[in-house]
């Protein structure tokens, strides 16, 4: 079977490429390497000996964590606009290629991948136009105030958006509520898709959302694209293209312990891109880092961005992106702590299930305010507030304060999968 993965390596943005969603698999851990390959990592390491800045090696666990115009250069988010414009590209080229051939993509992916951002981003076509969008402006479709609608309702309200030109939904979970009259806009617009009675579209969907209304709609075989898994290479690519910027400057991430490398990645290549790259000892923590994220890059880049530490005396340094000596250059711009001591959020103890009812229904829709978490889960306000008070402070759910939508945290979301997990609540694929 032909590999389909549409990977565009010289694009940073998205690392992975895309690829159909029935392809994808979680990076390896570092601890399921093979013998073989630790034999050869041990030798390595062996054979590139210690420099003079790494020996001795000052333990520096303590060390503060990064100021907020610190994190800004050093780990902030990333441009959605640019992944946009990836997405396109990555959509465009799967389709010269043959391997995507339906009028209407779907892309889905794990909460926090940035895909419906991205989308709500899309982009205009260039000069030369796009195959994608056949030279034509994409119309983002938004949803509408209430979602309860009959089956006549909600064929109107699709009549009165315009899909004959090129269209885009950013996230398909905004358009339902799992109660009886909010299912029908999504039930419709599956039905006119299948029909073909749509233009070129795109409809991102959370993974969670799309666990439900593939059993939903079982005969529905909408062959679902979805972005690659972070592994370790790629979340250190990615990485470093949020940190550089323009890309004319290396980050240097070394892990606090015992001063091993994670930035910049070791050169595979041999082509020494990096000066004296063979002769230094490399972390695993991109590896774990991959494995704990399951592929997730923004579960990823917020455990990273946690992880991140600054000298209390090179604080002025890191402030100054242009004042960076030549003794700086040669230690790190920021130090790593290691994963086994972070403090990441941990569920708190309780023998009810409506917490797992709770936090499902919050990934089913990819948040929801409190009304509308009540419509879904039959739990009380009451019991709400007490409940999404008790996880907030857990770091596990924040509230919007714009719209007061209840959500998932990145940082929190591998200690829900694996709570629900437990639970025997359905999961997603990713």
């Amino acid at each position: 079977m032909k590999d389909k993965t549409n990977e565009n390596k010289a694009d940073p943005c998205l690392p992975g490429g895309l690829m159909p969603a029935e392809q994808w698999a979680l990076p390896q851990t570092s601890v399921r390497r093979s013998l073989k390959d630790a034999i050869g990592h041990a030798l390595k390491q062996l054979q590139a000996g210690v420099s003079q800045v790494e020996e001795p090696f000052e333990s520096m666990d303590e060390l503060p964590e990064l100021s907020a115009s610190q994190q800004n250069r050093l780990a902030p988010e990333p441009d959605y606009s640019d992944q946009a414009t990836a997405i396109a590209s990555g959509l465009e080229r799967a389709r010269i290629e043959g391997s995507l051939i339906r009028e209407v993509a779907f892309l889905v992916a794990p909460p926090f991948s940035g895909v419906q951002q991205a989308l709500a981003r899309f982009p205009e076509p260039g000069p030369s136009g796009s195959i994608e969008s056949g030279g034509e402006e994409w119309v983002i479709i938004s949803p509408p105030d209430t979602l309860s609608f009959d089956d006549h309702e909600a064929s109107e309200w699709w009549d009165r958006q315009d899909l004959s030109r090129p269209w885009v939904i950013p996230e398909l979970a905004d358009f339902w509520l799992r109660r009886l009259s909010g299912l029908a806009l999504v039930k419709e617009l599956f039905r006119r898709i299948a029909n073909g009675d749509t233009g070129a579209g795109i409809v991102g969907c959370s993974s969670w959302c799309w666990r439900y209304w593939g059993h939903y709609l079982e005969n529905a075989q909408m062959s679902p694209w979805t972005p690659g898994p972070m592994d370790a290479e790629r979340l250190g690519a990615w990485f470093t293209h949020l940190a550089s910027g323009s890309g004319k400057s290396t980050v240097i991430a070394r892990m606090t312990g015992d001063g091993y490398y994670v930035l910049p990645l070791a050169d595979t290549n041999g082509s020494e891109k990096v000066k004296d790259s063979k002769k230094r000892k490399y972390s695993n923590f991109l590896r774990d880092l991959a494995a704990t994220s399951r592929g997730n890059p923004g579960v990823a880049l917020a455990i990273w961005q946690r992880s991140l530490r600054a000298r209390p005396d090179d604080n002025a340094k890191l402030d100054d992106a242009d004042e960076k000596t030549e003794k700086q250059s040669q230690t790190a711009d920021c130090w790593v702590v290691p994963l086994e001591r972070l403090s990441l959020p941990t569920m708190p103890q309780s023998k009810e299930s409506v917490t797992g009812f709770v936090l499902h229904g919050l990934l089913l829709h990819n948040g929801l305010d409190m009304a509308s978490l009540e419509a879904v889960t039959g739990v009380s306000t009451y019991e709400l507030s007490l409940v999404l008070s008790r996880l907030k402070r857990a770091e596990l759910v924040t509230c919007d304060q714009l719209d007061e939508r209840w959500q998932i945290t990145p940082i929190g979301y591998p200690t829900v999968r694996r709570h629900l997990q437990s639970w025997g609540f359905p999961l997603d694929q990713f």
